[in-house]
Parts: C-alpha cells; structure tokens; sequence
C-alpha cells in the first residue's frame, strides 16, 4: 500500500497533472514525455508518438 496518492505527491512536488473520468482515453504529450492515463490511452499514446517522430 501506497501511503500518499501520486497526483497529491506531484502537485506538492510542484507538477501538473490532468485528467479524464475514469477510463477514458487521455494522453499527453510535454516534451519528449508522451503518457496516457490507463489502457483506453494506447491509441491517443501510439498517434501522439507517430506524430512526434514526423515532427523530429
């Protein structure tokens, strides 16, 4: 068991964090980060990847 919930260590850490109802797909792209928010992300993840290696 985890004692703190990552997005409350983040935010006290000084980051951002977003996100979508539950299961949603939801994916972000800062800098060279591209990640999603569970499972129903990949296909946002894979088109933001794509679009990262045309762009560089």
């Amino acid at each position: 068991m985890v004692p703190f919930l990552l997005e409350d260590r983040l935010q006290a850490l000084g980051g951002e964090f977003s996100a979508v109802a539950d299961w949603h797909p939801y994916a972000v792209t800062d800098g060279l980060l591209i990640t999603g928010q569970n499972p129903a992300s990949s296909e946002p993840v894979a088109d933001a990847l794509l679009a990262a290696l045309q762009a560089g």
